[in-house]
Parts: structure tokens; sequence; C-alpha cells
């Protein structure tokens, strides 16, 4: 795959978020791709996992939108013994219960083109507080997780 082709699936992905389409997801992920979450030390596994994570973010979020993209390769978090993946970072702006949230989609492919690894990073501190707390009671809503 080339960066061009890590672009073109990003498109996609992009365009499913942004039109909050969660069926158009699903096969743009491999079956065990994981998800690293800003709240959440270990990664969500599994497509079926991170499909009901997206359907609660897309509830959740307020106002998303992305705003910027940059392509290029980038060590997955297997390290340095997996190699560099062609990426994208997906620059996004969006609301959660009143907080403005500054973020980034790091989406890794793998060599079909299907994204395999997804990081969100995102600011300030207030946010990924308001973020955390709006995800676990959609998560806790969806059966996806325990209460705790």
């Amino acid at each position: 795959m080339t960066t061009t082709g890590a672009t073109s699936a990003a498109d996609r992905f992009r365009a499913a978020v942004e039109s909050r389409q969660l069926d158009a997801l699903e096969g743009l992920f491999t079956e065990d791709v994981r998800f690293y979450s800003p709240v959440k030390f270990t990664p969500f596994e599994g497509r079926s996992m991170v499909l009901g994570l997206f359907g609660v973010l897309l509830r959740t979020f307020e106002d998303f939108r992305y705003v910027g993209e940059l392509a290029g390769r980038a060590e997955t978090a297997a390290g340095a013994e997996a190699g560099a993946a062609d990426s994208v970072i997906l620059i996004f702006r969006a609301t959660v219960n009143g907080k403005e949230i500054h973020g980034i989609d790091l989406l890794q492919f793998d060599e079909s083109g299907r994204i395999k690894e997804f990081t969100v990073m995102v600011r300030p501190q207030s946010a990924v507080h308001a973020l955390s707390e709006a995800v676990l009671a959609g998560l806790v809503a969806d059966g996806l997780v325990p209460q705790s």
C-alpha cells in the first residue's frame, strides 16, 4: 500500500464519520483492530468492540469536524520490530458536554488499506475528562463494558 492508498482509505473513514454512518465504518477496520484511547491505558481490541465504541463516539461528540490531514509512515504501537505502517493523521475539533476539544486521530493501515491501529489524542485535560465520562456512560448504556 502507498501513502496515496492510505489517504484514500482515510477519505472513506472521514466521510463515514462526518456523515455519522456507523455501518460505513465496518469494512474499514481489520478484524483485530486496536483502538488506543486517551482515557484508557489498554487498547480497545477487535472490530466489534471498536465499532461499538464508534457508535458511542458518534452520539457523544457535538459539532464534530475534521480540520486538517497529514499523511506519511510511522511506527505502530507494536514497536520497531513490527516496522512502520502507512499512516494518516486527521485533525479534529468537537464539543463534549460544553467543553471544546482539539484532537487528532492517527490511523495506521495494513497492506490491504484497512485500519489496523487507531490512536486518539485530545486536549485540554478538562476536555479529556468530559470525554472520558461521556464515553464511559455510553459504553455502559450500550452494554459494552460493565458498570464500575
